[in-house]
C-alpha cells in the first residue's frame, strides 16, 4: 500500500502561512494531480510529502506510518523536477544506476532493474550515451528512469512535462499514463495546466492560496463544480460569468454550450451578439461575442461558418446554466432561490 495522509498540516515560510490546517488523502495507486495557479501550496505539498520541505505542524502518514521526522531518503517515495536533475557528466546507465550504488544494491540486481526500466521508458539503445546528446523528451525519461529504479511506493513528479515543447508533451503525458497503468504505483503529480490535470488524473486536487477547492474526478470536477474559481479554473475558454442583478448572484454557462445562429432561436437562456474575434482551431472555432450591454462572452463550436462582424442569436439550455452565490459558492437545484433564479433568465421548467 502506499496511501498518504495529510493531517492538520499547516506550512509556514518565516511569518507567512502559506498552507493553514490542510486535510488531504491520497489513495494507493491512484494518480492524482495536484492543480492550481502559481503559488497555490502545490508544489509545497509535494515537497512535504518527499520530506525535503518539511511542515511546520501536523502530519504526514505514507501507508498509516508517520513520516514527519523520517528523512527523505527513507521514505520510501522519488521525485522527478521539472528541470531533469540529471548528472551531465554520466551516462544514462549510470545516471539511472547511481542511486542503486549509492544503496549498495548488488551489481547483478542493478543490472537487471537497469534493463526493466531502460525497456519500459524506451531508453534500451541510449544506455551509453551522454545527457547532453538526448532530447528532452529522452532526457526526461532518464529522470523517470532513475526513479522508477528505485521501486518507490510512491512517484512525486513536480510540472516534469513544463520544458518540453506541446507536442512533446502530448507524447509524454500518454506515456506517464501507460507506465501508471503498468506499475499500479501511487502517482502525485503537480502541475498549473488543467490540461494535463484533466487528461491524466484519477482524482484532481484543485488548490488556490493553500485552500482545497474541490476534489474530484476529471469529469465530475468540470460538469459538476462546486464553486466559481472550479468552474473558471478548469475548461478552455473558462466559463462565462455574468451578474445576475439580483441578491448578488451570479450565473455562468460553458463556451461549448452556447449555440449560435444567424436567425432568431429558442433556447432556455437566450441573447443576441456580434462577433468580435474568431479562432479557428481545426476541429472546433473559438468565437467573442459582444453583447448588447457591452459585455463580452466566449462561445466555442465545432462550425465554422459564423465570421467578424456577424450578428448572431445565442441560446443555452436550462440544464447548462451554473448559479452562484455572492460568496462564490454553487446553488444548486435543491437550495432555496434556484427556481427563482433560473426564471430571471427565462430558463425555468416551469
Amino acid at each position: 500500500m502506499a496511501r498518504i495522509e495529510i493531517k492538520n498540516v499547516t506550512k509556514c515560510f518565516e511569518k507567512n502561512t502559506i498552507i493553514s490546517n490542510l486535510n488531504l488523502t491520497i489513495e494507493d495507486g491512484k494518480f492524482t494531480v495536484l492543480v492550481g495557479p502559481s503559488g497555490c501550496g502545490k508544489t509545497t505539498i509535494l515537497r512535504m510529502i518527499a520530506g525535503i520541505g518539511p511542515q511546520t505542524s501536523g502530519q504526514v502518514l505514507i501507508d498509516g506510518e508517520d513520516v514527519s521526522d523520517i528523512e527523505a531518503g527513507k521514505r520510501g517515495v522519488a521525485m522527478v523536477f521539472q528541470n531533469y536533475a540529471i548528472y551531465p557528466t554520466m551516462s544514462v546507465r549510470e545516471n539511472i544506476e547511481f542511486g542503486l550504488k549509492n544503496n549498495k544494491v548488488p551489481k547483478a540486481e542493478r543490472e537487471r532493474r537497469i534493463n526493466e526500466v531502460s525497456e519500459a521508458v524506451g531508453l534500451s539503445d541510449y544506455l551509453d550515451r551522454k545527457p547532453s546528446t538526448l532530447s528532452g523528451g529522452q532526457r526526461q525519461r532518464v529522470a523517470l528512469a532513475r526513479a522508477m529504479v528505485k521501486q518507490p511506493k510512491v512517484f512525486l513528479m513536480d510540472e516534469p512535462l513544463s520544458n518540453l515543447d506541446a507536442k512533446l508533451r502530448v507524447q509524454m503525458r500518454v506515456e506517464l499514463i501507460e507506465i501508471h497503468k503498468r506499475l499500479g504505483t501511487t502517482f502525485v503529480y503537480v502541475t498549473h495546466d488543467q490540461v494535463e490535470a484533466m487528461s491524466m488524473a484519477d482524482k484532481i486536487v484543485l488548490l488556490n492560496n493553500g485552500i482545497i477547492q474541490q476534489e474530484a474526478s476529471p469529469a465530475d470536477i468540470y460538469r459538476d463544480p462546486n464553486n466559481m474559481f472550479t468552474a473558471q479554473f478548469i475548461g478552455t475558454p473558462p466559463m462565462n460569468i455574468l451578474d445576475l442583478g439580483c441578491d448578488g448572484v451570479r450565473f455562468g454557462f460553458r463556451p461549448e454550450k452556447v449555440s449560435l445562429s444567424l436567425k432568431p432561436v429558442e433556447g432556455s437562456y437566450k441573447f443576441e451578439a456580434d462577433i468580435v474575434t474568431r479562432e479557428m482551431l481545426g476541429s472546433e472555432t473559438i468565437y467573442s461575442l459582444r453583447m448588447s450591454d457591452g459585455k463580452t462572452v466566449m462561445a466555442k463550436s465545432s462550425k465554422d461558418d459564423f465570421f467578424m462582424g456577424n450578428h448572431v442569436y445565442a441560446s443555452v439550455e436550462r440544464e447548462n446554466i451554473y448559479l452562484f452565490a455572492e460568496d462564490e459558492q454553487r446553488i444548486r437545484a435543491e437550495n432555496e432561490g434556484y427556481e427563482k433564479y433560473l426564471n430571471m433568465l427565462g430558463a425555468s421548467d416551469k
